[in-house]
């Protein structure tokens, strides 16, 4: 079954129940929704609802136990970057980066042009012999985002890549962000625990319910692009905010009369 036209891929009555020694987990539950070709989407919601369950499922790493995913195409390629950049502390950055296309066997040329490229595009230029211990925080997460691009993916997904980093290099790196996604156009879906960055960065945010996640409210963020960081102080903005936060009340039962 695929996906309709419009759409990147589809995911429809998607469930996931863990069975471990504590018991039976239900972590995601009758979880539907579409991404359009070449969106940004953002997926937040409580600690524990199941946001990271979901992105694994999509990049094949976890089973559903019930439902599907579909994608608009047959053999569909898939980046993942986690909130940890785990890079290879022994590797350079361009051997981090290269990493994906030397396990294919690709020719070295066509590997260390790409490279460059991606270098260039995440703003490295100089770096490329640096180890691991030698870059911040920001800088590594380049890094892992560069690698995820290696190898072209049509869907790309982050798991909270800016969580560890201070506030000021947070919003930078989303910037960043803004613009590699313009440059290539993926479609993106971002994990985030943080309400202005969903909204600042997407087309459209999914709220998932506490454990079993389920998706309580599917938002779209009308903003002009290109954003500019001046755009969170306006009052359609801090709207979608009020929305996001008041759906997010709402699932914690923390709604007040």
């Amino acid at each position: 079954m695929n996906s309709s036209p419009e759409a990147a891929l589809s995911v429809q009555n998607l469930a996931v129940i863990f069975s471990d020694a504590s018991g039976v987990v239900h972590a995601l539950q009758n979880v539907s929704f579409s991404l359009a070709e070449n969106s940004f989407v953002s997926l937040i919601g409580p600690s524990g609802s199941g946001k990271s369950t979901l992105l694994r499922v999509l990049s094949g790493l976890v089973q559903p136990t019930r439902g599907g995913v579909y994608f608009n195409m047959s053999q569909p390629k898939v980046g993942l970057v986690f909130q940890k950049a785990n890079l290879m502390p022994w590797r350079r950055v361009i051997e981090n980066i290269s990493l994906p296309l030397e396990l294919r066997d690709m020719p070295k040329p066509v590997i260390n042009a790409r490279a460059q490229e991606l270098i260039k595009l995440v703003g490295l230029e100089g770096f490329e012999q640096a180890y691991p211990r030698d870059l911040s925080g920001g800088m590594a997460q380049r890094v892992s985002i560069a690698r995820s691009l290696m190898h072209d993916p049509d869907l790309l997904l982050l798991d909270e890549p800016f969580g560890s980093l201070d506030a000021l290099t947070r919003e930078r790196m989303g910037d960043e962000l803004l613009h590699i996604w313009g440059a290539r156009r993926k479609t993106v879906l971002m994990v985030t625990h943080s309400i202005s960055e969903a909204i600042y960065l997407s087309d459209h945010v999914l709220v998932l319910s506490p454990r079993p996640g389920q998706i309580d409210l599917e938002l779209a963020v009308d903003l002009p692009r290109p954003r500019k960081p001046e755009m969170r102080y306006l009052a359609e903005f801090s709207t979608l905010a009020h929305q996001l936060r008041d759906s997010l009340r709402e699932a914690n039962g923390l709604v007040y009369s």
